[in-house]
């Protein structure tokens, strides 16, 4: 199955961390070029010179806190986009806040509302300010980055499982408003276990080098992406075999 990505226009959130990063490098390995949203303008301009090196031109800075981001800055985002490239091949969310591992009983409320804030809303904000972009587009992909405890209830998860569960919805939602009247697709992936400081918070014990590294889960992100994806959607997808 090919991977290129040639001519598209990728935008991942989350793009200076974990998968996140893997797949803005692989995207511009692939041919693509790449708009990278994240908080940290410093972390920004680090992979912005480290994908130059690889592919010159092919890459955006897009700095968006997603936590206290205004309409406006969604708008701004946007505008940049269709300013820059005319529309938009792909949308990828990989970030997202883990929050405590807590009982319900004892989670905190605030800390409830910024993990469902930004793992849900932000998400379904971005996308649908960035849908016009998507629209235009012969074959658009968005993905949703999904986990396992986003499908079957798990103690102590608290909002990054609720949240993931949303998620899960909200792909599902906007994957049947879309199919068969427009060329977006729309997917979520659980990448599974991997070598990640959101993983390392969850599991401190674990012996972390154990478990695979982010570049190693990127392929069937670049396969949704691609021509290969075309006509998938709806699907909830696994990186690694159960």
């Amino acid at each position: 199955m090919s991977t290129r990505l040639d001519g598209r226009v990728i935008a991942i959130t989350g793009a200076t961390g974990g998968i996140g990063r893997a797949l803005a490098l692989d995207c511009a390995r692939a041919g693509a070029r790449v708009v990278l949203i994240a908080r940290s303008t410093a972390k920004l301009r680090l992979l912005h010179a480290e994908i130059e090196t690889l592919a010159p031109g092919a890459a955006l800075m897009a700095p968006l806190d997603l936590e206290k981001a205004i309409a406006g800055d969604y708008d701004q985002l946007a505008d940049a986009v269709l300013a820059q490239y005319g529309q938009l091949d792909g949308l990828v969310h990989c970030a997202a806040l883990l929050g405590p591992l807590t009982p319900i009983e004892h989670y905190d409320v605030p800390t409830w509302c910024r993990v469902l804030h930004v793992n849900v809303t932000a998400a379904f904000v971005l996308t649908q300010v960035l849908l016009p972009a998507l629209r235009r587009s012969a074959d658009a992909s968005v993905i949703f980055s999904t986990s396992a405890v986003g499908r079957q209830g798990r103690a102590y998860w608290g909002a990054y499982a609720v949240s993931k569960f949303a998620v899960e919805g909200l792909s599902q939602v906007l994957a049947a408003e879309t199919e068969g009247n427009t060329a977006i697709r729309v997917n979520a992936i659980n990448p599974g276990r991997a070598r990640t400081p959101m993983r390392r918070a969850a599991y401190p014990s674990e012996a972390i080098e154990s478990l695979p590294l982010p570049e190693s889960l990127t392929g069937p992100y670049l396969r949704l992406l691609g021509p290969d994806g075309k006509g998938i959607t709806g699907q909830s997808l696994d990186c690694q075999a159960k």
